[in-house]
């Protein structure tokens, strides 16, 4: 404890705030960034099926998808936009020394950024403007511009687990950057895939997870049949290969950051035949306490066999290494990470035994129950990875080479922390407002559907949204406009 007290007691008043700070608005946008990433791949899938198939219940489906993409998209480059503030403000230590290193990653995330949000105004903009083959060729790219942005941020927080790329001066500054060798780090391989199907995992089970609420509720059309059934085979598909990803990655910390493994498997003295905890918390003492003990299953986890050696705690100084209750934070978030990823899997099971051997849907309702869990549970799981690296990394900003304490702001601490209240305000605002425009354009395209299953015209409530031109109002119907009869011309153009 004396120990702990000691460490507290030496960091800055700034540092708390700006971490409680950064850790809000990067949980929040974490949030949006498994649709950024995959929903256009989803949406992408479902609008090939329509065209191959001639489908038009796809294609509306690929339609609607592609309006909260837009949507999703927006609200992102806000939340985006306060991170990349956030690096230089609050910590302008790690940007003002290391940035010429690792800051190639940011550059590139940039980039496809606006990449993106062109591909997508043309991916909108086609919907009634172009030849179907030509629109979907223009929407190709869409997918490989969100995985270049998870390509370029990765590579980034890659560089901050195991920097390379640079020497170090007599003044102990970066210099002669290898720009190659900064971007493909040692963790960049493991981390970046693990993120990537991640990322195809929760969007799936979470657009899944709309239409299995609607299975629930008595609507059982072949619209929300085909809604559930193509982004839950995608995500059912990956969950087996994230759990090995995870393996892979989990084995890269263990050889490349023994320290934070250790944290993470609150391993305190370096050692053979070392334990496995499934929970449970760290005392400053080195003892655990509550959770699950299971007798040299970690150095088998490690190294397949129960004398592999683990590296402890122990083997760094105490300022070197995560607090006993960082650690417990990491070890539990971890924890609870495999927890939601096995059971997921039992899931995707389940869900396979059904479609290959019995070729239909699970008919318990206990199936799409879980299955409309399935999202926020994945989400859950995300934030959880998160937490793994960034806490299970402390005290370091810059592995080994900066500790957070250096890079924080020297901004006072009161002020940060009426910055935190602002944006929390401004968020729950932000979120709110995405959440209700989501519902309206839910709740428009439920009434088109009613009047259009009741054969009465009905122009798609998208296009009442600036994303592409209406559709020509039929002649036998009166002009909505007051009667002035100034409605589409000859192309369908308002």
């Amino acid at each position: 404890m004396h120990t702990t007290v000691t460490l507290l007691a030496d960091v800055p008043a700034q540092l708390l705030p700006a971490r409680e700070l950064m850790a809000f608005t990067l949980a929040s946008h974490i949030i949006l960034v498994p649709l950024g990433v995959a929903l256009p791949l989803i949406t992408l899938v479902m609008h090939y099926r329509g065209l191959r198939r001639n489908d038009p219940v796809a294609l509306l489906l690929a339609r609607r998808w592609s309006a909260v993409m837009a949507v999703q998209f927006a609200v992102g480059v806000v939340t985006g936009t306060v991170l990349s503030f956030e690096f230089g403000l609050l910590w302008p230590g790690l940007m003002g020394k290391w940035g010429g290193v690792f800051g190639i990653g940011f550059g590139v995330e940039a980039w496809a950024f606006f990449l993106e949000a062109v591909l997508i105004a043309i991916y909108l903009y086609g919907w009634r403007r172009l030849k179907p083959r030509t629109h979907f060729l223009l929407g190709l790219p869409l997918p490989a511009a969100a995985l270049l942005g998870a390509f370029g941020i990765l590579a980034a927080n890659a560089w901050m687990n195991t920097p390379q790329g640079f020497t170090l001066d007599a003044d102990g500054n970066p210099e002669d950057v290898h720009i190659w060798s900064a971007i493909f780090t040692p963790m960049f391989g493991p981390q970046y895939w693990h993120f990537v199907v991640a990322m195809l995992i929760t969007a799936g089970y979470t657009v899944a997870g709309v239409y299995a609420v609607g299975w629930l509720r008595g609507r059982r059309d072949r619209y929300h049949r085909l809604g559930f059934t193509v982004p839950f085979t995608l995500a059912a598909v990956f969950t087996p290969v994230q759990f090995l990803l995870g393996d892979s990655i989990a084995r890269s910390v263990f050889h490349k950051q023994p320290v934070k493994f250790a944290a993470t498997e609150l391993v305190w003295r370096t050692d053979t035949h070392v334990p496995e905890y499934i929970f449970g918390r760290l005392h400053p003492d080195g003892s655990v306490s509550g959770g699950i003990r299971i007798p040299q299953f970690d150095s088998i986890l490690a190294g397949f066999t129960p004398g592999t050696k683990v590296t402890g705690l122990t083997s760094v100084p105490a300022d070197d290494r995560p607090t006993p209750a960082q650690a417990t934070l990491a070890h539990w978030a971890f924890d609870l990470m495999v927890v939601i990823g096995s059971l997921l899997i039992l899931l995707a099971l389940w869900y396979g035994w059904c479609r290959l051997r019995q070729h239909r849907l699970p008919a318990s309702p206990w199936f799409f129950r879980a299955a409309a869990c399935a999202g926020v549970a994945s989400v859950i799981a995300v934030e959880c990875g998160w937490i793994t690296a960034e806490v299970g990394r402390q005290p370091w900003i810059v592995y080994r080479h900066m500790r957070i304490a250096e890079a924080v702001t020297a901004t006072r601490s009161t002020s940060l922390w009426i910055m935190l209240g602002l944006v929390i305000v401004v968020y729950v605002f932000i979120f709110g407002s995405l959440l209700a425009v989501l519902l309206k354009m839910r709740t428009g395209w439920r009434l088109a559907d009613a009047r259009r299953a009741a054969g009465e015209w009905t122009d798609e409530p998208e296009s009442d949204t600036p994303y592409g031109p209406r559709a020509r109002v039929p002649a036998d119907d009166p002009p909505s406009d007051g009667g002035t009869g100034a409605g589409p011309d000859e192309d369908g153009r308002p």
